[in-house]
Order: C-alpha cells, then structure tokens, then sequence
C-alpha cells in the first residue's frame, strides 16, 4: 500500500540532552496533533530536524537519533548551526513570517538568508529521495519549505505532492515586496494541490500568481505547464472530543478546583499565545489597561490570566517583546492591585494538557485577538471546552478562526476601545446567550474536526490527481505522433485545419504581435508545396493583417473566425450577411470599461467587437470583465449576436461566424483520408466538435476540450509538424 511522506520543518519529537543523555519530547505546536489523525491503515513517515545541530552530535549520536526515531516512523534531517542560522532564524523568522503577517518594517532582506533558504529546502529534498518510493504520497507544511514542491517535482515528475500554508498568505501588494517572489511562486507551484486556512489567502495567492506568473485560474484550477493544479481553502479544525470530554478527567477536575479556590468568585479572563509580536499580546493588555480605567466597577473583580509562551528566544525583537510585557504587566498590577488583588496573572512557559483544560474550563472570558494569524487553534479548543458551559469569546477579525466562528465578538485587534467595548460585553452577557453562541460554533467545529481537515486535503490531492492522469492519457505522446506521421505518408488528400495565435505562433501565452517568424513560414511553405496538402489557417484576426502576413503562402485563410475567407482566386469573400447594426449600441458599452480599465483597448473587426485587457492589472480586469458581461448579456439577450470569453479578451460576435462553419466548408469538399487540426482556446472547439472521429484534433495547452489529444505548447506543435515535413522530404 503507498505510504504518506510528511515533510515538515520540525519533527513531531524534539532532540534534546539532558542529564548528559539525548531524549526526546513531544514538540510544541498544533501540525503533530493534527497529523495524528491520518488514516492509520496506511503507513506513514515524518521527515523534518530533529532540533538539534550537527555541530551537537557526535557520529555514534546520529546513528542512535536515526534508529530510534524510525521506531517512530520519523526520519530526520540533519542541519548545522550555520543552516539554522540562516534559513530558520533568517530567512523563515527575519523575512517571510514578518513580511507574511503584515509587518513590513520588521522584514530583512539579505541574500544570505535566501541562499541558506535555498541550500536548506535543497538539503530536505536530497534527503527525502534516499527513503522516497515510487507511490509515496508527499505531503509538505509551512513556509519553510516553499521551494520543496518543485525541486520534488523535478526528481518525482509523477508523484503526489500536496502542500499546506499554515500562515497567512499576503495581499499581492505586500508579497510583491519579496525580492525573491518568483522563485517562491515557482516553488510552491511544482505541488499538485496547495491549501491555505481560508478563500481570502486563496485569493490572494491568486491574485499573486495571476499578476507575477501570469497564471489564470477556473474554480481555483491553475495551469501550469502541462498540470493542472489545485488552490483550494481547508480550515485547519482540532480534536473536538479531546476537549469536550476533558473536565471528566479527574485530573484535570483537581486543577479547576485549584484554580477557582485561588481566583475565588473574580471573572477570568484568559489569553494564551506564544510571545509573538504578530499575537498582539502588547495591544491586547493595554486594552485590557484601558478597561480597568474607564471601568473601575470590575478592579477588584477580574482576574487576567496572560500566559505567553517562549519562541524564539534568541532573537531580539522577541527579547525586547518579553521585555515590554514584562513592564507592562508590572505596571497594571501595581496601579490597580492590591495586598489581595493581582489584575495580571502572567505566566512565561508553555502549559501541559491538564492546565491547559483547566483553564478554558473555568475562564469566563477568551481573548484572542492578534494582529494577524493564520488560524489560532486556542479560539477553537477554547469553545471545544465550553460544552454545555457559559463561556465568551472575543476574537480578531484577523484571524483565520473567526471567519468560522462568527457568532463570537468580533473585533478589530487594533482598536482598543473595540476590545475594551467587547470585553465589558462579555463580562455582562447573559449565560443564557454565551450556552446559544457556543452552540452554534461547537456544532460547526465537531462536523469540521482535525480528521475531516485531514480527510478533505488527502481527498482532493487524490481528486486532482486523477483530473492529471486523465488529460496526460489525451497527451500526444511520441508513439502517437510517429503513427500520424506514417498516416500522412500514406494518405493522398490530406487536410490541414491550423488556428494561429497561441497555435502556430506565440510563446507562454504571448501572442505574436509581429507577425510570423521565419521557421514557422518555412513549415507551411513545405506543407503547402504538396499537392495532396490542402492548408487552411484559421483565425481570429482580421483579413488584412492575415493578408500581410501569410498572403503570400499557398494556403486559404479564414479571418474574423470565419467571417471572411480567402479562396483560391486569392480574393476576399463573407459567407455570412453583413449587418453588423448592433455594433452602433454595443460599442459605446466597450468603450467606457475600456475606460475605466487602464491597459484595456477596444478593437473593432467586420463582424465583431473585442475588448482586449492583456495590459491590465489583473484583478480590475477581472472584475470589470464580470460586469461587462453580465451587460453584455443583457443588451444581446435579442439579437442574434453572442458573448465569448477568450485568452484576455471578451468578444461580441455574430452566432454564424464561427470556426465550425469554416471547418464544415472545407470538410464538404472531398473525402478527406488525413485531418490533422490544432487550436489553443475556445474558438477552436467549434472546429473541433464537427470533426470526424478520425481526424487528429489537436489542444494546446491542457484544459478540458472536445479535441482528442493535447500538447505543451507552440513548440511542440512546430515540432509536430517538422517531424511530418521531415518525412515529406524524405519522401519526395
């Protein structure tokens, strides 16, 4: 059975020496909880560093850290200090997490820290091809490992690879910062599914892509290459029971009463984070400052219980945070304490279980409110606790939670008097109401748990990878190739139905605005020279520049999708009535979201109307496009006139001009026993859909189609035709 790789900065067990042996414990953090939960009858392995550096451990040390975390299906990645430095202190803690969660000013951008990212991301993927198999399922977290999809991709062409970001993804304006944007992009693009908490870092992963890789999307399908991938949200849930059961630990029972014995009938208002500036801890006390002085009612009354957990200890602006909160705490409780009263309790450690429990069961009050989070699991466990108890929680809206849990107290983390609004809210909120919200939310958290999370991202891994497998079995593949070559050389009428743009010229999606190269007219020049080829190109341009460009080849052409066409006198002629008064209403609709759209343009054909937005920004154009659509549609709902989504473009069209009239033309003329025709976007499938069964139809690019194989791109379609003029010159 194929077995899941799990590939992750940190293993889910900690390397560390004590008492002058190494051994293990649990790591912190929420990604070991939730991995737990993958189905257990297919094996697995955790690949990530064990936590401590090469530079720590002597050779016989290795080899006993290696034996004894395979006993717990881990597989370690051995870093030096130099590495740890520099990719995780450097690049992942001094440049992506600062720049990822919105604080701009904080992020250093130092080559050395990417080239360590670099050498790093490198290091996990040597390491995972020595105990790869062919059908491992590759999942990969978090970004410290951005570049890994791809550098797996090249190595592991055909195997499942997902990726999950488990921090915020940034608006395009902030990521562009990134001097190394591309590179990242490019990186995360070689998975086949890639997941985010919520659709708002979806979309501006999108938004990302579409601007700096020039990438489209349908419903969150990416092309890229020859793959379709997936862009898709998971909200990351957590072992619902684990926490709704916890108070019938006797345990955990003990540590409630020692609690409430120590607070005594004072209101709790708790928050648990690590100390992170991204947390908003600083902001949150002071709000929580600012609400013992305007309500001086609850000094004496409320107890806040702030229990920040140590990361990153050796780095300084997480030194000068502690620094601050310390202060800070201090200040409150000697301002508002009393002999018997302390408003602050703070706590600077990490929790085991029990405490933890015991906390969210007898706090009154929750306050997560950081500055930015990709998720925060402690809103989830803290309402998970609340079953069938009173209970408030006030959240930041920027958090990925809250989107999940609306029927909390929303607030903006930035306001204080927001936070001080909510927190007086709370304290006075009937129980009655706290048990009716809580409900709601725990409902919605035990169907969403950490297995369904886990379940619905391996699913749709699976689901994209068979969308892959299926195009790649209409790939034109060398064996197929050879035998349309050696149909070719058998045949006596042949016929050639080829479309231009992004078919036989164009490059990455770029049309040729210059007009043909020289080899390309070099192909249809032999092509045209046999009398048995009878060549047709196809297009959406208009007649005179398709007059200029390749009049002077043997060959019909077909303008405006077969509004005008070329016959064998060379002269120009519509099959099709030429009343073209619509254009007099439609035009003016183009040209005003032409603009309003700056990079837009509006070109006028002889039988239609295109408005073009390839120059502009893609996320105005997308929108302004949805609307002139819908406008579009409205006005044309009676004429006799169509509304067409093309590669950037939006086309307003007569319904009998269309590239299946043309075809059917020419497919009338004779008995045609070789039909090769090739086509790269929606016009062509009219082409395609009144072709025989026999004919070699042809998709650029690899997106559904009626064509019967796909292709890469221009290139290989030229090589395509190459490999046939070959054998017509061997031939003749």
């Amino acid at each position: 059975m194929d077995r899941f790789l799990i590939v992750a900065n940190r293993l889910p067990l900690n390397t560390i020496r004590k008492a002058g042996g190494l051994h293990f414990r649990p790591s912190p953090g929420g990604l070991a909880v939730g991995l737990s939960s993958l189905p257990e009858s297919r094996e697995r392995l955790w690949l990530g560093w064990p936590g401590v550096t090469n530079e720590k451990l002597k050779s016989e040390e290795k080899h006993w850290i290696i034996d004894r975390l395979t006993e717990e299906d881990c597989h370690p990645v051995f870093l030096s200090r130099k590495q740890v430095e520099g990719y995780y202190q450097g690049f992942c803690n001094k440049t992506i997490w600062p720049l990822f969660h919105y604080f701009p000013r904080r992020t250093v951008y130092e080559i050395r820290f990417w080239k360590m990212y670099k050498q790093v991301n490198k290091a996990f993927c040597d390491e995972i091809m020595r105990v790869a198999r062919p059908d491992d399922c590759i999942w990969i977290h978090d970004y410290q490992l951005m570049l890994l999809p791809q550098l797996l991709r090249e190595r592991l062409p055909d195997s499942e690879i997902g990726f999950f970001l488990h921090i915020p993804w940034p608006s395009f304006e902030l990521f562009r910062l990134l001097p190394w944007r591309e590179q990242i992009l490019n990186g995360l693009l070689g998975a086949d599914l890639i997941g985010f908490h919520t659709y708002d870092y979806v979309r501006h992963f999108i938004s990302s892509i579409s601007r700096i890789s020039r990438l489209e999307h349908t419903l969150g399908n990416v092309s890229v290459t020859n793959r379709i991938i997936k862009v898709d949200a998971f909200p990351m849930g957590i072992d619902y029971e684990k926490y709704a059961r916890a108070i019938e630990d006797p345990n955990i029972k003990n540590e409630v009463n020692k609690i409430q014995r120590r607070i005594g009938k004072r209101k709790i208002i708790l928050s648990i984070d690590r100390l992170d500036y991204s947390k908003g801890i600083i902001e949150r006390l002071e709000a929580f400052d600012l609400f013992l002085s305007e309500n001086p009612q609850y000094r004496g009354g409320v107890t806040f219980i702030l229990v920040a957990v140590p990361t990153r200890t050796g780095v300084d602006d997480y030194k000068e945070l502690r620094s601050r909160l310390e202060q800070l705490v201090g200040r409150i409780n000697g301002e508002y304490g009393t002999m018997s009263y302390m408003p602050v309790w703070y706590l600077y450690r990490s929790l085991p279980f029990d405490e933890l429990t015991a906390l969210y069961n007898v706090s009154d009050v929750a306050l997560v409110t950081p500055l930015r989070d990709g998720m925060n699991l402690i809103a989830k466990e803290f309402i998970a606790a609340k079953a069938n108890k009173p209970g408030v929680l006030v959240i930041s809206e920027m958090t990925g939670a809250a989107c999940e849990l609306g029927e909390a107290l929303v607030v903006n983390s930035c306001d204080k008097k927001a936070i001080v609004h909510a927190i007086k809210e709370a304290l006075g909120m009937p129980p009655l109401e706290q048990l009716e919200r809580n409900k709601i939310m725990q409902e919605r958290l035990c169907r969403y748990n950490i297995s369904r999370w886990c379940r619905d991202f391996l699913t749709a891994l699976s689901e994209i990878k068979k969308t892959q497998q299926q195009m790649s079995a209409k790939r034109l593949t060398d064996s197929i190739a050879e035998k349309l070559a050696e149909n070719y050389r058998k045949s006596k009428k042949r016929l050639f139905l080829l479309d231009y743009d992004g078919t036989l010229v164009g490059f990455k999606g770029k049309p040729a605005e210059a007009g043909p190269d020289g080899e390309i007219i070099a192909l249809l020049r032999c092509l045209s020279k046999d009398p048995r080829n009878t060549i047709v190109i196809i297009s959406g341009r208009d007649k005179t520049t398709l007059e200029d460009w390749l009049g002077h080849i043997e060959a019909a052409l077909v303008a405006e999708h077969g509004g005008w066409v070329r016959d064998e006198n060379r002269k120009w002629q519509s099959p099709v009535p030429f009343d073209m008064g619509w254009k007099k209403s439609i035009r003016p609709i183009l040209e005003l979201y032409s603009d309003r759209t700056p990079g837009s343009t509006v070109e006028e054909k002889d039988f239609s109307l295109v408005w073009h937005y390839r120059r502009a920004g893609p996320e105005l154009a997308y929108v302004r496009g949805q609307e002139l659509k819908v406008a579009l549609v409205n006005m044309t709902e009676n004429l006799d006139v169509g509304v067409f989504e093309g590669n950037k473009i939006l086309e307003v069209k007569s319904h009998v001009v269309n590239k299946g009239w043309a075809t059917e033309r020419w497919l009338a003329e004779r008995d045609w026993d070789f039909i090769l025709a090739a086509g790269d976007d929606y016009t062509d499938e009219e082409m395609f859909s009144v072709l025989p069964e026999q004919a070699y139809s042809i998709k650029v690019g690899f997106a559904a189609s009626k064509a019967r194989f796909n292709v890469d791109n221009v290139e290989d379609i030229r090589t395509l035709l190459k490999k046939v003029t070959g054998d017509l010159n061997d031939k003749t």
